[in-house]
């Protein structure tokens, strides 16, 4: 059993509280002792309705109210004191929980952790850490998103900080740090980051000086130090070129497959894909066709595009 017991906000996630109680009671199940907030009605509902009873390592502790997504993380913080975010919270500044967990409101969850528990002596803020991944394996991004102004001091902790979740969490002996800048030079970027770059070659870390944007997944540092405001449009940068790439990827290797397939069986081949009978035809074969139903992209004035293109055949 483990000796640490997890707060987690039961009603924080766009699927909550179902998914996360099925979460909690899978980790419960695996010996992790889990505090569950939330209203006590509705979280005792889906345990039972999820097969959760039986669980020794499970307890349900009650909190009448919830975050919702598109509120102000101030207003909530001062107004809903028995939120199920701020109560979880208020569960590790006691002792009586040594960790917490939330699925939903980033800005409440930041409060309500800072207000409940505070910061470790040194830290002034604290920061969104991001594990990315890169060609190396995985470096932590911080601050992503929590602080949207720092100054030069912020940036210097969130390096050590940075370093030390590297080395316990990513097992790096020594871990590298890198800090987000226009360019490798020293004297490169804002008043702030100069300042952080001076700050950081006293620091007891491996600092390894300015980071370019280009080599952000290169696996050149095992942590990647910026601004709050930064590292959240690099992280979605990211996250939007790797859905970018995989579309066109799809796209490319979709057109690929048609061809190939096409150049390599006779006429009227069929492959079956999901029950129904699919088969590759050119224009001519379409004029041959019309009591099938054609998919492909139409051609110049709504005349049949040259090439193969995905029939569906009727089925007799």
């Amino acid at each position: 059993m483990s000796t640490i017991t997890v707060a987690v906000d039961a009603m924080g996630g766009d699927q909550a509280p179902g998914a996360v109680v099925a979460g909690a009671i899978q980790a419960a199940r695996r010996g992790i002792p889990i505090k569950l907030t939330g209203p006590s009605a509705v979280l005792m509902a889906s345990i039972e309705e999820q097969g959760g009873a039986d669980v020794l390592d499970l307890t349900v502790v009650d909190a009448p109210e919830a975050v919702s997504m598109d509120e102000s993380p101030l207003t909530a913080h001062r107004r809903k004191r028995g939120s199920s975010v701020r109560v979880a919270a208020a569960l590790v500044g006691s002792g009586q929980a040594q960790a917490l967990f939330s699925a939903g409101h980033t800005g409440a969850t930041y409060l309500a952790a800072r207000a409940e528990f505070g910061v470790i002596s040194g830290v002034e803020r604290p920061a969104l850490a991001v594990t990315v991944p890169t060609r190396t394996g995985a470096a932590v991004l911080l601050d992503a998103g929590a602080n949207l102004d720092c100054r030069a001091e912020h940036l210097c902790q969130f390096g050590v900080l940075g370093a030390a979740y590297a080395r316990i969490l990513l097992h790096v002996e020594r871990p590298k740090v890198g800090l987000l800048s226009i360019g490798e030079e020293a004297g490169k970027g804002t008043d702030v980051v100069r300042e952080a770059h001076a700050l950081l070659e006293r620091a007891p870390v491996d600092f390894l000086g300015n980071l370019e944007a280009r080599e952000f997944f290169s696996g050149r540092a095992d942590v990647i130090v910026c601004d709050g405001f930064t590292g959240n449009i690099a992280l979605k940068v990211g996250e939007g070129l790797v859905e970018a790439a995989e579309e066109m990827l799809r796209e490319e290797m979709g057109s690929q497959l048609v061809s190939q397939i096409r150049r390599g069986a006779p006429r009227g081949a069929q492959r079956r894909r999901g029950g129904r009978a699919w088969a590759f035809d050119t224009a001519g074969d379409r004029e041959r066709n019309r009591d099938g139903r054609t998919t492909g992209r139409a051609g110049h004035r709504g005349q049949a595009r040259r090439g193969p293109v995905l029939r569906r055949v009727p089925e007799p």
